[in-house]
């Protein structure tokens, strides 16, 4: 069994991107057996399907190194990288972009929303991402990818690709590509923002508040706790009596998260006392829970060699891993090499 899966670098990363994701992979890294292996990479290279500025993008790709470290990723256990360090990724692109089709690309639903109502201004790249995000897992020989509903049919095209290249270019006993299977990763917390139990937590929010940070401090996370939106009522016994209260929902719905405990649970703790004494608990579960991730996450980008030899050493492990079908992806196609 080998999973592969990337995120794209961001920076400011916050408590709903640790709960929705990063948590995931670290569970799965520590979970797999002898023989499975674990591909994390940043996404660098997807990046450039949209407008940057390439100095926030350096920064926030060494920042998101070092956060999945901080948060988890043993690079002992699982092999992490960027895609730029290895640069069969776009290679492989470019020699699935004569399978892949045209017709295939124009359904896809996340140029459409990407691009909006200016597709014509819209990047090439951001119409052929796709192919290099089937390119990212197929290079691997990849069994099983972790996909949320969003990204479903962008696996499905991956395995359309690789179905027409082995059917193309190569024999039924010796397919140059595995075709990946679709697990579901366990359910995350949906963690919405501090301000506005209706909107997800989100970098792009104007107010700070809004969100916890993984690199607040103990007095700013309990500062953003104490000041977060709630209602008058106590909490309730029972899950069903947040229905209609989101902003309460969300703290108890964090609570268990961070936990790792149902909401039931802590519904039997807190059940009829106040925000009071619910804000303060919370607060101090978050600053326990952050503390040896931040205090590792800063202790890593001040260590920039320590950052790079990670990175590297995870560079060369992708590229040896993937050298042999991108051979292969070559020699079926009829170059000489």
């Amino acid at each position: 069994m080998r999973v592969v899966s990337g995120i794209q670098p961001t920076g400011n990363l916050h408590l709903g991107n640790y709960l929705g994701a990063i948590r995931n992979w670290v569970r799965m890294q520590d979970s797999m057996g002898d023989g499975n292996q674990c591909l994390f990479f940043l996404a660098d290279l997807h990046a450039i399907s949209m407008p940057h500025d390439p100095a926030e993008l350096k920064r926030a790709t060494l920042e998101m190194a070092a956060a999945l470290v901080a948060c988890g990723i043993d690079a002992q256990k699982s092999v992490l990288f960027n895609q730029a360090q290895v640069p069969h990724h776009a290679e492989l692109q470019w020699l699935l972009n004569g399978t892949a089709r045209m017709g295939w690309l124009n359904r896809m639903t996340q140029f459409k929303d990407k691009s909006g109502k200016n597709r014509e201004g819209a990047s090439a790249a951001l119409f052929t991402y796709p192919v290099l995000q089937a390119a990212d897992v197929l290079l691997y020989q990849t069994t099983h990818v972790p996909v949320g509903e969003d990204q479903k049919q962008h696996l499905e095209l991956a395995r359309d690709i690789a179905q027409k290249f082995n059917n193309d270019f190569a024999s039924d006993d010796a397919p140059v590509f595995t075709l990946p299977e679709p697990i579901s990763p366990p359910q995350a917390a949906r963690i919405m923002s501090l301000r506005d139990g209706s909107k997800k937590m989100s970098k792009s929010d104007p107010s700070e508040m809004s969100r916890i940070e993984l690199v607040d401090d103990a007095d700013t996370v309990m500062k953003k706790i104490k000041k977060a939106k709630t209602d008058p009522e106590p909490l309730p016994s029972e899950a069903e009596g947040l229905a209609d209260r989101p902003e309460a929902l969300n703290l108890v719905t964090i609570y268990a998260a961070v936990a790792d405990t149902p909401i039931e649970g802590v519904l039997r703790e807190f059940g009829g006392e106040g925000f009071g004494k619910f804000k303060p608990a919370l607060g101090e579960l978050l600053v326990e829970t952050l503390r040896p991730i931040s205090t590792r996450f800063n202790e890593l980008l001040a260590d920039r060699e320590a950052l790079d030899a990670i990175l590297a050493r995870g560079a060369a492990q992708a590229r040896d891993l993937g050298r042999p079908t991108l051979d292969a992806a070559y020699g079926a196609l009829g170059f000489v090499r």
